[in-house]
C-alpha cells in the first residue's frame, strides 16, 4: 500500500521589514504608518527619542524615519542607525545630517492625499525598505524642474547653501554646498521662472579652505581659532560671496535674499543693491546684534557663543542697516545643540556644531534694545512680524486686520528679567545670554487666535498647527 501523500507544505510568509516611525505629527502619522504597510515594511511609531531607544533595542529596524524637529536629540537617533550597518535613517520634513530631502512638505502644502501618494518618499519607501544601504548622495542634476509645482503649492521660497563644514558633517553636510557658478546661475534662473525668492547663505568655499588651513598648519584649532578664521581679513569669505551673489541677481532678475549678514561691507553691498532698484533683501541673526559681536563672550563661552565672530567695528553698521532698513528682517537662525555638540569646541572649535539657540530670547533681547534707544519699536515689529510676511508672501500673516490669521504676542514693555537656563524651554536647557536682564518680555502668543504660551509655559495642543501657505507678490 503506497503510503499516504504528505498534505502541501504552505510557504510562510518572510517577516516584513521593520521601520520605526519616529514622529508626533498626527496629519502624517497614520500616513506614514499605512504608506509603510503598503509598501511591506511593519511600522513602529513613537513620539520621543526615549521610545525610539526601546525600538531600537527590542528590534533590528531597516529604516528609521525621523522627524527633525521633535527633540535635540534627533542626533541620537542617526548616531544609533550608523552604528548598525542594515538599518538607513531618512529624515522627514527637510535635510538633516543624512541628507535625502523629500516632499513631505509638499503633501502638507497641498493639504490633499493625492500630493502625498506622489511625494517622493511614498514612491520611493519599495526601494529603501529593500535596497542595499549607501552612503547618502548629492541630489542629482536637473532637479530644477520641480521649483514650479512646488512653488504653486505655497512654498515661500527655497534656499541655497555656499559653505561645506570641514571637521564635521553637521549643518552644512558634505554635497548639500553649491559654489560652481554657473550652477547657482541655473538655479536662480529656474527660481526667477517660477516667481518665488531664493534664499542663500553666502560663502566662499575656496577661500574658507585656504584661509581655515593656515590656521591648521599652525596647530591652531580650538573655538578662537575657529571664530578668528571665519572673521579674517574683514569677512572676506562673506562680502566676496555676496558681491557675487548681487551681480548674478542683477542677471536673472530672481528675487534674492541674503542670510546671515554680518560685516559693515556687506550692508554696504546691500545697501548699493536696493538703491540700484534691484530685487535683494536681507536678515540678520540675534547671535550677530546680542553675542558674536563681543570678544569676551567668544572667550568665555567659546562655542557655546558661535555661529559666527562678528568684530566690534561692525555693530554700529549692523544697527545702522537693520534701522534704515537696508537689512530688511531679522530671524532666529535657531540652531538648538546640546552641551556635548558644544563641548568639544574648546579643544577643536571645527567639530563643534556651529549655530545658537535664539527663539525664545530674541524679542525680548530686541525690546530690551528698543528700551534703550538703538531700535524704535516699530521697526522691531516690521522686522520680525510684517516684514517676513511681505518679503515671503505669508497669507493672512503679519498683518492685524480682518480675514488675517490672529497670530498676536503680547508684550509686557516696561517687564523686567533675568534670562536663566532653568527657564529654557527647548529640551537643551542651556541658552548663551543666561544672566543677562532684559526688560520687555512676551506674556501671551496667540496662534489663529489661540493661546498657545502664557507667562512662561507652552499651552498649545499638539495638532492645532497648519503650514503657513505663500503667495509670493513678486
Amino acid at each position: 500500500m503506497s503510503p499516504d501523500p504528505k498534505p502541501p507544505v504552505r510557504p510562510v510568509d518572510p517577516p516584513r521589514p521593520a521601520v520605526i516611525l519616529l514622529v508626533d505629527d498626527l496629519f502624517f502619522r497614520a500616513r506614514l504608518e499605512d504608506a509603510v504597510r503598503q509598501a511591506g515594511g511593519q511600522p513602529i511609531t513613537t513620539e520621543d527619542t526615549e521610545g525610539f531607544l526601546r525600538a531600537m533595542d527590542a528590534t533590528l529596524p531597516v529604516l528609521a524615519l525621523v522627524d527633525l524637529h521633535i527633540a535635540a536629540q534627533w542626533d541620537e537617533a542617526f548616531r544609533l542607525c550608523r552604528l548598525r550597518p542594515h538599518t538607513r535613517a531618512v529624515p522627514l520634513y527637510g535635510f538633516g545630517r543624512h541628507t535625502d530631502v523629500d516632499t513631505l512638505t509638499r503633501a502638507r502644502a497641498a493639504g490633499a492625499d493625492q500630493a502625498w501618494a506622489r511625494s517622493r518618499l511614498v514612491q520611493e519607501l519599495p526601494v529603501l525598505l529593500t535596497s542595499r544601504i549607501d552612503p547618502p548622495r548629492p541630489m542629482p542634476a536637473g532637479g530644477e524642474e520641480a521649483l514650479p509645482p512646488l512653488a504653486q503649492q505655497g512654498i515661500a521660497a527655497f534656499k541655497v547653501f555656499m559653505v561645506v563644514d570641514t571637521g564635521r558633517d553637521y549643518p552644512h553636510m558634505p554635497g548639500i554646498g553649491v559654489h560652481d557658478h554657473g550652477k547657482l546661475m541655473e538655479i536662480m534662473e529656474a527660481c526667477a521662472a517660477a516667481n518665488v525668492p531664493l534664499m542663500v547663505h553666502p560663502h566662499d568655499q575656496a577661500l574658507m579652505d585656504h584661509i581655515e588651513k593656515k590656521f591648521w598648519d599652525r596647530g591652531e584649532r580650538d573655538c578662537l581659532a575657529y571664530a578668528k578664521a571665519y572673521a579674517a581679513h574683514d569677512g572676506v569669505i562673506w562680502e566676496t560671496a555676496i558681491q557675487l551673489l548681487v551681480r548674478l541677481q542683477q542677471a536673472t532678475g530672481v528675487h534674492l535674499h541674503l542670510l546671515h549678514i554680518q560685516t559693515a561691507g556687506s550692508v554696504e553691498i546691500l545697501r548699493r543693491a536696493k538703491a540700484n532698484g534691484q530685487r535683494v533683501s536681507a536678515e540678520i541673526n540675534p547671535w550677530a546684534l546680542f553675542l558674536g559681536s563681543d570678544w569676551s563672550e567668544i572667550e568665555r563661552l567659546g562655542s557655546y557663543a558661535l555661529s559666527y565672530w562678528v568684530p566690534e567695528e561692525n555693530a554700529p553698521h549692523l544697527w545702522g542697516g537693520l534701522c534704515d532698513g537696508t537689512i530688511d528682517i531679522v530671524s532666529t537662525d535657531h540652531a538648538p545643540h546640546t552641551r556635548e555638540e558644544k563641548e568639544i569646541g574648546w579643544e577643536d572649535g571645527w567639530k563643534a556644531h556651529t549655530g545658537t539657540p535664539s527663539a525664545q530670547y530674541y524679542l525680548s533681547l530686541l525690546f530690551d534694545a528698543a528700551a534703550k534707544g538703538k531700535i524704535s519699536l516699530e521697526r522691531v515689529v516690521e522686522a520680525t512680524s510684517t516684514g517676513p510676511a511681505r518679503i515671503f508672501g505669508v497669507e493672512r500673516k503679519g498683518r492685524i486686520e480682518v480675514g488675517c490669521d490672529a497670530d498676536l504676542v503680547l508684550v509686557d514693555l516696561d517687564a523686567e528679567k533675568e534670562i536663566r537656563d532653568e527657564d529654557v524651554l527647548s529640551l537643551i536647557g542651556w541658552t548663551p545670554y543666561a544672566g543677562r536682564k532684559v526688560r520687555g518680555v512676551p506674556v501671551r502668543t496667540f496662534v489663529r487666535g489661540t493661546t498657545v504660551y502664557r507667562d512662561g509655559k507652552v499651552v498649545g495642543q499638539k495638532g492645532h498647527g497648519r503650514q503657513a501657505r505663500a503667495r509670493y507678490p513678486g
